[in-house]
């Protein structure tokens, strides 16, 4: 073996050179001796610097385990104390219940036994002299009678007029009632083990706490925890802990944020700082970093810091694209923010890319409404006030144009609502047209429906069986077409109840075909049957989790987690299937400014027209 094959990576001696490696790339064994030494000790180098994390990682497995086993024996001595207390005060209540009782029965058998003692007295009284009337009577001499008749005259006349105690002085009524119906119940629901699946690792925390705060206002972080699969965790009572800490000395703790549980898994951590400066927020779960913490804050006086969409939202009358025009005034940023493709910012939010700039060329938009995705990679925007659909990459970049100002088929005059059904086709509602475009994937016009019907088409969808969905802004209903056209049904009208609307927006799809549609001045998420038949709502007028402040876009994960833009809160909420809260997607570090359509792209990311700052954004978003 004094040789060795390149080709095979063995060694071989010299006949095998000449043999079946003949072909191969054959060098002296010596040679190759200390190269895979070297490799051999760069790899195994690598894996016992791994062996300080592994001793780490056991020692904190094991400690937690340990912490865990404590917590079971502590439980079960305070189950067992607790049982033997409630055993101790049953047994005390039953000697007392004893106790009463004889006294009781004592009491009332007094009173009937000295009743008792008196009639039988009366009786044996009565006998006694009626036996020895009787005797005298029958037997007694004609002078006996005479001697003892005056003496028995008065002794049974006394008897007679005597007033014995016939009626019972006592009654027999002498019974224990317990009730231990509801005791038993309360026996049965006794005691609560609380626990959580939740780990800091893949708990996340949003919000635009975690990153810059006006000195003298309360700020809010949210905190949405998950199990170690990243699968949300729907319950309360985790053991949250939050710290803020001055950078510039880090021992020194500012200030320990108050922690709301919500009950749902998710947790609002509210403080206010008194001081500028750069600082620390550590935010633990059971003693664990929750996933990036510690984050860096920075303080600034209120004075200076940016203005937030909440300053400027106060301006706008309604959303574009619902009546008349309404200017909307976008925040003002540094213009290298609009020029890029990839947003690049020290603050890591969940913001991939921003898209436009205000304007009228290809890529700039004026103000923006809908906006949908493609199975293809494509995202396709309706921009209203520039009359046209714009179509980009994924990835932000610009591919196609098109659409035609005017009041005739094919042409534009203030696209709202877009979506791309199977075949690829783009479907436009056009607001002040009152119609539904479809368009092919190239932009070439090919039908428009609901002419005659529809008074201001807003959102548009399409359903699993093909058909159209377009929600009337204007006419507070919905109505649901063939892709030919032919009316299928529609529901609703203007109102506050359940199949009531008052200026809906958007609408998506889940993958039960049932209708899911923003109803914006009813500051709710209405979802229906594919035939329109409600089936419940959520959402009220707020700003706490849950709550909106006029929803606009909505769109639907594979989950069937339900998405919404939250147009006057500035935000994006997440919703599980059935309308209870999830969490936010952060936008805090470009944040949202009368957000509209939403959508999620082919490579599983949100996208939403970002109407007044005039851009679209496209934010990771895990499932």
């Amino acid at each position: 073996m004094e040789f060795y094959c390149e080709s095979c990576e063995t060694a071989m001696c010299l006949e095998c050179t000449e043999g079946e490696h003949r072909e191969h790339v054959t060098v002296p064994l010596r040679d190759v001796l200390e190269q895979h030494k070297t490799q051999l000790k760069t790899q195994l180098d690598a894996i016992c610097n791994r062996l300080p994390q592994l001793t780490a990682a056991i020692e904190l497995v094991g400690e937690i385990s340990k912490q865990l086993t404590d917590r079971k024996n502590e439980a079960v001595t305070e189950i067992s104390s607790t049982f033997e207390e409630l055993e101790r005060a049953l047994q005390l209540r039953k000697t007392a219940l004893i106790n009463d009782l004889e006294n009781i029965y004592c009491a009332k058998q007094k009173v009937l036994q000295a009743q008792l003692s008196s009639l039988l007295q009366g009786k044996e009284h009565i006998q006694s002299s009626c036996s020895f009337t009787e005797q005298a009577l029958s037997h007694g001499s004609a002078t006996e009678v005479l001697m003892v008749q005056k003496q028995m005259s008065e002794r049974v006349s006394a008897m007679a007029r005597h007033d014995f105690p016939e009626w019972p002085h006592q009654n027999a009524h002498l019974d224990c009632q317990v009730e231990t119906e509801g005791l038993r119940r309360s026996i049965q629901n006794l005691g609560v083990l609380i626990t959580t699946a939740a780990v800091g690792h893949t708990s996340v925390a949003t919000g635009e706490g975690l990153r810059h705060a006006a000195t003298g206002q309360h700020v809010s972080i949210t905190v949405t925890t998950k199990d170690k699969d990243g699968e949300l965790v729907r319950t309360g009572n985790a053991a949250l802990r939050a710290e803020i800490t001055a950078v510039a000395d880090g021992s020194r703790v500012v200030t320990e944020p108050e922690v709301t549980d919500n009950k749902n898994g998710t947790y609002e951590v509210g403080y206010t700082l008194r001081s500028e400066g750069e600082f620390s927020v550590a935010l633990s779960l059971y003693g664990q970093p929750v996933r990036g913490s510690p984050f860096r804050l920075r303080a600034v006086k209120p004075s200076d810091a940016l203005r937030s969409p909440d300053d400027v939202k106060r301006r706008l009358k309604s959303p574009g694209g619902t009546g008349g025009h309404v200017r909307q005034k976008a925040v003002r940023r540094p213009s290298s923010m609009y020029s890029t493709r990839k947003k690049e910012n020290p603050i890591e939010d969940e913001l991939i890319h921003r898209v436009g700039t205000r304007g009228r060329e290809k890529g700039e938009f004026t103000n923006l409404q809908g906006i949908s995705a493609s199975s293809n990679g494509r995202v396709v925007v309706a921009d209203s006030n520039n009359q046209c659909i714009q179509v980009f990459s994924n990835e932000g970049q610009f591919k196609m144009r098109f659409g035609v100002r005017g009041r005739s088929p094919g042409q534009l005059q203030r696209p709202t609502g877009v979506t791309v059904d199977m075949n690829g086709d783009i479907i436009v509602a056009d607001y002040d047209n009152r119609w539904v475009s479809i368009f092919s994937s190239d932009g070439k016009f090919k039908n428009k429906i609901g002419a005659g019907r529809l008074l201001g088409p807003k959102g548009v969808a399409v359903d699993r069986n093909g058909h159209i969905i377009a929600v009337d802004n204007k006419a507070c209903c919905v109505f649901i077409f063939q892709s030919n056209g032919k009316l299928v049904t529609k529901f609703g009208a203007r109102g506050t109840s359940e199949r009531h609307f008052a200026g809906p927006h958007f609408v998506a799809v889940n993958n039960k075909n049932e209708i899911i549609v923003t109803d914006f001045h009813n500051h709710s998420v209405k979802v229906y049957s594919a035939d329109g038949e409600f089936l419940f709502k959520f959402g009220s007028h707020g700003e706490g989790n849950g709550q909106f402040n006029a929803p606009t876009g909505v769109a639907v994960d594979t989950n069937g987690n339900i998405i919404v833009a939250d147009w006057g809160n500035s935000r994006i909420q997440v919703f599980d299937s059935t309308g209870s809260f999830l969490s936010y997607i952060n936008t805090s570090a470009d944040p949202l400014y009368g957000p509209q359509g939403l959508t999620l792209t082919s490579d599983g990311h949100v996208a939403v027209a970002d109407s007044g700052n005039h851009c679209f954004k496209i934010y990771r978003y895990l499932q």
